[in-house]
């Protein structure tokens, strides 16, 4: 798939990304935005090469060929996907696109994996005639990517841009950037870029969302003489954000501007010999050299092995509020609101002593994380098939008759009150009290314990002989596994009886334990029930370990529960009352 070097490089990122398009009117320069602030590009260069068949640019840990076409890795706080922005895609193109897709998928979503983007039908792929086979996936860092078989233009293939007015967008960068104007197929108007197509859809939903500080932060031009068409562009109404300069510890005398174009698009514009800045370079170099290493058990597999809480996590929402499409993170003081205001919605009726939460006694601080799911990228459970759907709404139908209302017996109790279980993940979630998970391992084996309704899970950590189709239970059956440092567990055979959020007993779990600190290990769970949703999604957050705040102790669930007691009691006085009426 190799092809001469394009004028055109890219700018992802392990957090986001900065998308560079040199015109035609401009020569390429060796490197361009090189803008690394933060931790592990070689992560995403890892990840381009390994999924989209990319190469390690030499002696450079930020950077990956693509074709001819440069990604240039930096790290900021993302505020999310490309979805939704003035860039709303890159595209790649195969020659045969649907093994590759096949191939994409067998990755799954573990990890740095892939994440597939289907169909209302449910395919990853569809057959668009006259244009070519297509299908999406995302990167890790929200980048969304289509992946197309157009055997004209193999490799790298187009930046795809969201435009209120597609016709007026692309006469701003072709008046401004050059570029020759194409048709793809005949199907949709572009330009050329050498052999880069820059595409234009209409959005459909007003104006986008700024790229700036979202997986594509900007796209970036090239120009011979940057002052001189600055003041070409300043004549023709551009207003810069940034005026044209040599920043601080560039690498060399080459300068760089910014502007924003047509559909909130953050634009740059960098001189020819632009090479980025050297300072930043050698920081995320240095970070990228001294990770946290994982201590290690007697018998040489990474030691988990603490009581850790989420006491931290609790007000994180599971999915990402409405209002909150545009935000990368909490302040501290929005977070410590946020988790107050959890508390209190969720007492039931319970003083302040008892809630762990508001207790002085928590020394860590709530979570700046806005939401939990973190696949798919915006942050949202995926619809539910229309299967589902149906059998959701005749339950609906069931309960609001009235019947079944009434708890008449323990078994129509929940299983929370009924201190049975609260099922798998939601053992995990984090609530107002009794946030302890302990985790104890031997040769082998994981047991980790969790607080509340005190369940263990002794999980294997090799290989052993699968349960037969026809046994289940409250939390499945798991086999765990080391990949690095993580532990994997994936739990199927579900009796379908402690559902989360719908899940039934056809529910793969898969659950990934990193100590990424001393004192923080985070918990990423991927639920894949094809019965009920269109999609897998996966879920973060993290715990922490303070030995002096925070022990187990014993949870007597049905000590002095007064509460099953009294629900019965107050069954078994209705039916008395309605009797003496008759």
């Amino acid at each position: 798939m190799n092809r001469p070097p394009t004028a055109l490089a890219l700018c992802a990122l392990t957090m986001t990304a900065a998308l560079v398009v040199t015109p035609a009117l401009a020569r390429a320069a060796d490197y361009h935005h090189v803008h690394i602030t933060a931790s592990a590009p070689s992560e995403a260069v890892g990840w381009y090469e390994e999924h989209l068949d990319c190469l390690p640019v030499a002696d450079r840990p930020d950077a990956a060929d693509c074709d001819g076409v440069e990604l240039i890795f930096v790290v900021q706080p993302t505020m999310g996907s490309t979805q939704g922005t003035g860039v709303n895609h890159i595209g790649f193109s195969y020659a045969d696109v649907t093994a590759k897709m096949a191939e994409l998928e067998a990755v799954g979503v573990r990890g740095s994996g892939v994440r597939m983007q289907r169909f209302p039908n449910g395919a990853t792929l569809r057959d668009v005639p006259g244009l070519f086979k297509m299908g999406f996936i995302f990167d890790p860092w929200g980048t969304r990517i289509e992946m197309v078989e157009d055997p004209d233009t193999l490799g790298f293939h187009h930046v795809h841009l969201s435009a209120a007015n597609p016709a007026e967008t692309l006469a701003f960068y072709r008046d401004r950037f050059g570029g020759e104007p194409a048709s793809l197929k005949g199907q949709i108007d572009g330009l050329r870029f050498g052999d880069v197509w820059l595409l234009v859809a209409e959005h459909g939903e007003g104006v986008p969302a700024t790229t700036q500080g979202r997986a594509i932060d900007h796209i970036g031009f090239v120009v011979a003489d940057l002052d001189a068409e600055a003041a070409t562009l300043v004549r023709g109404g551009v207003a810069f954000t940034v005026e044209p300069a040599v920043p601080a510890n560039a690498r060399t005398s080459a300068k760089r501007a910014f502007l924003v174009g047509p559909d909130n698009v953050r634009l740059a514009l960098v001189e020819t010999g632009w090479a980025g800045v050297a300072e930043e370079r050698v920081e995320e170099v240095a970070l990228d050299a001294a990770p946290y290493t994982v201590p290690r058990t007697p018998w040489g597999e990474p030691d988990l092995q603490a009581v850790w809480t989420s006491n931290s996590a609790h007000g994180i929402p599971l999915e990402r509020p409405s209002d909150a499409n545009d935000i990368g993170s909490l302040t501290a003081e929005e977070a410590e609101a946020r988790r107050e205001r959890g508390t209190l919605g969720s007492i039931w009726g319970y003083e302040r002593e008892w809630r762990d939460t508001t207790l002085g006694y928590v020394k860590t601080a709530p979570s700046t994380q806005v939401a939990m799911i973190i696949d798919p990228p915006d942050g949202r459970i995926p619809p539910m098939t229309d299967e589902a759907m149906a059998a959701r709404e005749a339950r609906g139908r069931v309960n609001t008759s009235g019947v079944g209302m009434l708890a008449a017996g323990p078994e129509e109790l929940s299983l929370f009150v009924r201190c049975i279980t609260r099922g798998a993940p939601g053992i995990y979630m984090p609530g107002i009290y009794n946030n302890g998970v302990q985790i104890v391992q031997g040769p082998g084996h994981v047991a980790i314990q969790n607080e509340m309704i005190h369940e263990t899970r002794v999980i294997a950590t090799q290989p052993r002989p699968a349960l037969g189709s026809n046994l289940s239970s409250w939390l499945g059956d798991p086999q765990g596994h080391w990949e690095g440092d993580t532990l994997v567990i994936e739990t199927t055979h579900f009796n379908g009886r402690a559902p989360y959020r719908g899940s039934s007993e056809n529910l793969t779990l898969t659950e990934r334990f990193t100590r990424v600190s001393d004192t923080v290990l985070e918990y990423q769970f991927t639920m894949n029930d094809p019965s009920i949703w269109t999609r897998p999604w996966t879920g973060m957050f993290r715990m922490d370990k303070d030995d002096e705040q925070y022990e187990l102790v014993e949870y007597a669930c049905h000590e002095g529960n007064y509460g099953m007691t009294n629900i019965l009691s107050g069954a078994r006085a209705n039916e008395r009352a309605a009797e003496s009426s008759r």
